[in-house]
Protein backbone atom coordinates (compact mmCIF):
# COMPACT_ATOMS: atom_id res chain seq x y z
CA UNK A 1 0.00 0.00 0.00
CA UNK A 2 2.18 3.31 -1.05
CA UNK A 3 1.79 6.15 1.14
CA UNK A 4 -0.37 9.16 0.59
CA UNK A 5 1.75 11.88 -1.88
CA UNK A 6 2.91 15.24 -1.39
CA UNK A 7 -0.05 18.03 -3.13
CA UNK A 8 1.21 20.79 -5.70
CA UNK A 9 -1.01 23.26 -7.22
CA UNK A 10 -0.81 24.59 -10.22
CA UNK A 11 -2.27 28.19 -10.88
CA UNK A 12 -1.98 29.04 -14.43
CA UNK A 13 -2.98 29.20 -18.37
CA UNK A 14 -4.30 26.26 -20.48
CA UNK A 15 -2.39 25.03 -23.45
CA UNK A 16 -3.92 22.96 -25.60
CA UNK A 17 -1.25 21.91 -27.37
CA UNK A 18 0.24 20.69 -23.82
CA UNK A 19 3.66 21.80 -24.11
CA UNK A 20 3.50 24.65 -21.69
CA UNK A 21 0.71 26.09 -18.75
CA UNK A 22 -1.49 23.63 -16.57
CA UNK A 23 -0.50 20.69 -18.99
CA UNK A 24 3.01 20.97 -18.40
CA UNK A 25 2.92 21.66 -14.76
CA UNK A 26 0.61 18.30 -14.02
CA UNK A 27 3.09 16.46 -16.65
CA UNK A 28 5.95 17.17 -14.28
CA UNK A 29 3.91 16.75 -11.11
CA UNK A 30 3.52 13.61 -12.27
CA UNK A 31 6.98 12.87 -13.18
CA UNK A 32 8.49 13.73 -10.07
CA UNK A 33 6.18 11.87 -8.02
CA UNK A 34 3.70 14.54 -6.21
CA UNK A 35 -0.03 14.97 -7.03
CA UNK A 36 -1.26 17.97 -8.85
CA UNK A 37 -4.08 19.92 -8.76
CA UNK A 38 -4.76 22.89 -10.64
CA UNK A 39 -7.11 26.05 -11.26
CA UNK A 40 -7.21 27.40 -14.84
CA UNK A 41 -6.72 31.21 -14.67
CA UNK A 42 -6.74 31.42 -18.72
CA UNK A 43 -7.87 29.06 -21.77
CA UNK A 44 -5.71 29.97 -24.63
CA UNK A 45 -5.69 29.09 -28.38
CA UNK A 46 -2.19 28.19 -28.50
CA UNK A 47 0.22 25.52 -30.36
CA UNK A 48 4.08 25.25 -30.92
CA UNK A 49 4.16 28.31 -33.54
CA UNK A 50 1.57 31.10 -32.28
CA UNK A 51 -1.20 32.20 -29.21
CA UNK A 52 -3.86 32.95 -31.60
CA UNK A 53 -6.34 33.60 -28.92
CA UNK A 54 -6.66 33.91 -24.96
CA UNK A 55 -9.91 33.89 -23.27
CA UNK A 56 -9.33 34.83 -19.22
CA UNK A 57 -11.41 33.04 -16.23
CA UNK A 58 -13.51 35.60 -14.35
CA UNK A 59 -11.76 36.44 -11.01
CA UNK A 60 -14.49 35.26 -9.01
CA UNK A 61 -14.09 32.24 -11.00
CA UNK A 62 -10.79 31.47 -10.21
CA UNK A 63 -11.72 32.97 -6.24
CA UNK A 64 -13.89 29.68 -6.15
CA UNK A 65 -11.42 27.38 -7.72
CA UNK A 66 -9.02 28.10 -5.31
CA UNK A 67 -11.57 27.92 -2.70
CA UNK A 68 -12.88 24.42 -3.36
CA UNK A 69 -9.14 23.31 -3.70
CA UNK A 70 -7.68 24.62 -0.53
CA UNK A 71 -11.19 23.70 1.89
CA UNK A 72 -10.27 20.38 0.91
CA UNK A 73 -6.82 19.38 -0.01
CA UNK A 74 -3.81 19.93 2.27
CA UNK A 75 -1.71 21.60 -0.32
CA UNK A 76 2.25 21.06 0.06
CA UNK A 77 3.32 23.68 -2.56
CA UNK A 78 1.86 25.81 -5.00
CA UNK A 79 3.05 27.23 -8.00
CA UNK A 80 1.94 30.39 -9.73
CA UNK A 81 2.48 30.79 -13.82
CA UNK A 82 0.40 32.97 -16.01
CA UNK A 83 -2.11 35.32 -14.58
CA UNK A 84 -2.73 37.87 -17.45
CA UNK A 85 -4.37 40.59 -15.58
CA UNK A 86 -4.69 42.96 -12.57
CA UNK A 87 -7.86 41.57 -11.25
CA UNK A 88 -6.41 37.73 -11.49
CA UNK A 89 -3.46 38.80 -10.15
CA UNK A 90 -5.43 40.28 -7.16
CA UNK A 91 -7.81 37.40 -6.34
CA UNK A 92 -5.11 35.06 -6.59
CA UNK A 93 -2.69 36.77 -4.03
CA UNK A 94 -5.67 37.35 -1.79
CA UNK A 95 -6.60 33.83 -1.80
CA UNK A 96 -3.37 32.53 -1.30
CA UNK A 97 -3.03 35.23 1.83
CA UNK A 98 -6.61 33.58 3.39
CA UNK A 99 -5.52 29.68 2.63
CA UNK A 100 -2.10 30.54 4.71
CA UNK A 101 -0.56 29.21 1.33
CA UNK A 102 2.85 27.85 1.47
CA UNK A 103 6.04 27.28 -0.68
CA UNK A 104 4.80 29.30 -3.48
CA UNK A 105 6.85 29.40 -6.85
CA UNK A 106 6.30 32.28 -8.88
CA UNK A 107 6.74 32.33 -12.42
CA UNK A 108 6.37 35.94 -13.82
CA UNK A 109 5.03 34.50 -16.85
CA UNK A 110 4.98 37.42 -19.64
CA UNK A 111 5.69 36.58 -23.09
CA UNK A 112 5.15 32.66 -24.94
CA UNK A 113 8.07 31.04 -26.58
CA UNK A 114 6.40 32.53 -29.69
CA UNK A 115 7.07 35.74 -29.01
CA UNK A 116 2.71 36.80 -27.76
CA UNK A 117 2.27 38.51 -25.10
CA UNK A 118 0.94 37.20 -21.50
CA UNK A 119 0.57 39.78 -19.20
CA UNK A 120 -1.28 43.11 -20.06
CA UNK A 121 1.33 46.32 -19.42
CA UNK A 122 -1.37 47.57 -16.37
CA UNK A 123 -0.46 44.40 -14.34
CA UNK A 124 3.11 44.41 -14.37
CA UNK A 125 2.79 46.64 -10.69
CA UNK A 126 0.15 44.28 -9.23
CA UNK A 127 2.51 41.68 -10.20
CA UNK A 128 5.10 43.16 -8.42
CA UNK A 129 2.89 44.29 -5.35
CA UNK A 130 0.71 41.74 -4.99
CA UNK A 131 2.59 38.47 -6.11
CA UNK A 132 6.41 38.70 -5.82
CA UNK A 133 6.02 39.16 -1.78
CA UNK A 134 4.29 35.58 -1.24
CA UNK A 135 7.40 33.82 -3.26
CA UNK A 136 9.63 31.15 -1.61
CA UNK A 137 11.17 31.27 -5.08
CA UNK A 138 10.47 33.77 -7.83
CA UNK A 139 11.88 32.90 -11.54
CA UNK A 140 12.30 35.03 -13.56
CA UNK A 141 14.05 35.30 -17.02
CA UNK A 142 16.07 37.84 -18.04
CA UNK A 143 13.43 39.76 -20.05
CA UNK A 144 10.67 39.44 -17.00
CA UNK A 145 13.54 40.65 -14.56
CA UNK A 146 14.21 43.87 -16.43
CA UNK A 147 10.18 44.58 -16.52
CA UNK A 148 10.14 43.66 -12.75
CA UNK A 149 12.89 45.94 -12.45
CA UNK A 150 12.05 48.82 -14.89
CA UNK A 151 15.45 48.48 -16.38
CA UNK A 152 16.56 46.71 -19.80
CA UNK A 153 17.78 43.37 -20.41
CA UNK A 154 21.59 44.52 -21.19
CA UNK A 155 21.14 45.52 -17.11
CA UNK A 156 20.31 42.45 -16.20
CA UNK A 157 22.95 40.61 -18.19
CA UNK A 158 25.53 42.81 -17.06
CA UNK A 159 25.03 42.88 -12.98
CA UNK A 160 23.09 40.16 -12.60
CA UNK A 161 23.77 39.60 -8.89
CA UNK A 162 22.59 43.11 -8.85
CA UNK A 163 19.27 42.40 -10.34
CA UNK A 164 18.82 39.56 -8.18
CA UNK A 165 19.42 41.58 -4.70
CA UNK A 166 16.86 44.43 -6.24
CA UNK A 167 14.78 41.45 -6.69
CA UNK A 168 15.11 40.06 -3.55
CA UNK A 169 14.17 43.87 -2.02
CA UNK A 170 11.03 43.51 -3.76
CA UNK A 171 10.27 40.56 -1.17
CA UNK A 172 10.75 37.81 -2.44
CA UNK A 173 12.25 34.99 0.27
CA UNK A 174 14.62 33.96 -3.27
CA UNK A 175 15.14 33.94 -6.72
CA UNK A 176 16.15 32.07 -9.61
CA UNK A 177 17.67 34.42 -12.76
CA UNK A 178 17.29 32.22 -15.22
CA UNK A 179 19.69 32.58 -18.17
CA UNK A 180 18.36 30.33 -21.07
CA UNK A 181 17.99 33.93 -23.00
CA UNK A 182 21.60 34.96 -22.61
CA UNK A 183 22.84 32.69 -25.78
CA UNK A 184 26.58 31.08 -25.78
CA UNK A 185 27.28 27.20 -25.12
CA UNK A 186 25.96 27.19 -21.22
CA UNK A 187 22.21 28.28 -20.16
CA UNK A 188 23.59 29.42 -16.18
CA UNK A 189 21.28 29.94 -13.81
CA UNK A 190 21.74 32.65 -10.58
CA UNK A 191 20.44 31.86 -7.16
CA UNK A 192 19.76 34.25 -4.36
CA UNK A 193 18.63 34.17 -0.99
CA UNK A 194 19.54 37.17 -0.06
CA UNK A 195 22.66 36.17 1.44
CA UNK A 196 24.31 34.13 -0.60
CA UNK A 197 24.30 33.10 -4.61
CA UNK A 198 24.70 30.37 -6.20
CA UNK A 199 25.51 29.79 -9.85
CA UNK A 200 23.68 27.08 -11.95
CA UNK A 201 25.35 25.67 -14.63
CA UNK A 202 24.43 23.46 -17.71
CA UNK A 203 25.75 22.83 -21.02
CA UNK A 204 23.10 24.24 -23.60
CA UNK A 205 21.02 21.48 -25.38
CA UNK A 206 21.03 22.16 -28.90
CA UNK A 207 17.40 21.58 -29.30
CA UNK A 208 14.29 23.15 -31.77
CA UNK A 209 11.78 21.73 -28.58
CA UNK A 210 11.65 24.41 -25.76
CA UNK A 211 8.26 25.24 -25.03
CA UNK A 212 7.23 25.36 -21.82
CA UNK A 213 10.37 25.31 -20.60
CA UNK A 214 9.91 27.83 -17.87
CA UNK A 215 6.42 26.70 -16.54
CA UNK A 216 8.67 22.80 -16.41
CA UNK A 217 11.22 24.18 -14.02
CA UNK A 218 8.70 26.11 -11.71
CA UNK A 219 6.50 23.38 -11.58
CA UNK A 220 9.56 20.90 -10.61
CA UNK A 221 10.79 23.10 -8.18
CA UNK A 222 7.20 23.36 -7.00
CA UNK A 223 7.33 19.59 -6.64
CA UNK A 224 10.51 19.44 -4.66
CA UNK A 225 9.22 22.23 -1.93
CA UNK A 226 6.14 19.85 -1.89
CA UNK A 227 8.31 16.94 -1.04
CA UNK A 228 10.32 18.82 1.72
CA UNK A 229 12.86 19.83 -0.12
CA UNK A 230 14.81 22.96 0.88
CA UNK A 231 14.46 25.55 -1.47
CA UNK A 232 18.18 25.13 -3.49
CA UNK A 233 18.24 21.81 -3.53
CA UNK A 234 14.70 21.93 -5.11
CA UNK A 235 15.99 24.64 -7.56
CA UNK A 236 19.28 22.60 -8.17
CA UNK A 237 17.05 19.23 -9.06
CA UNK A 238 14.56 21.16 -11.09
CA UNK A 239 17.45 22.38 -13.40
CA UNK A 240 18.70 18.96 -13.87
CA UNK A 241 15.31 17.49 -14.34
CA UNK A 242 14.57 20.39 -17.07
CA UNK A 243 18.08 19.76 -19.06
CA UNK A 244 17.64 16.06 -18.85
CA UNK A 245 13.68 16.66 -20.47
CA UNK A 246 15.40 19.54 -23.14
CA UNK A 247 18.01 16.75 -24.03
CA UNK A 248 15.24 13.93 -24.19
CA UNK A 249 12.83 15.54 -26.50
CA UNK A 250 15.78 17.10 -28.81
CA UNK A 251 15.15 14.46 -32.03
CA UNK A 252 11.41 15.02 -31.70
CA UNK A 253 9.77 16.30 -34.33
CA UNK A 254 6.39 17.28 -32.43
CA UNK A 255 4.15 20.26 -33.98
CA UNK A 256 6.11 22.68 -36.66
CA UNK A 257 7.14 25.67 -34.27
CA UNK A 258 8.87 25.43 -30.54
CA UNK A 259 8.05 21.89 -29.94
CA UNK A 260 7.53 20.31 -26.16
CA UNK A 261 10.35 19.33 -23.39
CA UNK A 262 9.75 15.37 -22.60
CA UNK A 263 8.48 15.48 -18.95
CA UNK A 264 8.75 11.75 -18.86
CA UNK A 265 11.97 11.35 -20.06
CA UNK A 266 13.11 8.96 -16.81
CA UNK A 267 9.88 7.31 -17.62
CA UNK A 268 9.39 6.68 -21.12
CA UNK A 269 11.66 3.71 -22.61
CA UNK A 270 12.66 3.93 -26.67
CA UNK A 271 10.79 0.63 -26.75
CA UNK A 272 7.53 1.74 -25.40
CA UNK A 273 8.01 5.24 -27.97
CA UNK A 274 8.63 2.77 -31.22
Amino acid sequence: MSPTPKIALTIAGSDPSGGAGIQADLKTFSALGVYGAAAITSLTAQNTREVRAIHDAPPEFVAHELDTVFEDLAVDATKIGMLSSSALIRVVAARLRQHRARNIVVDPVMVAKSGAKLLADEAVDALRRELVPLAAVLTPNLPEAAVLLDTDEASVLREPERACERLVTLGAKSVVLKGGHSGGEHSDDLWFDGQRFVRLHASRTPSQNTHGTGCTFSAAIAAGLARGEAPLAAVEAAKRYVSAAIAGSASWRLGHGHGPVDHFHALWSTEKLA
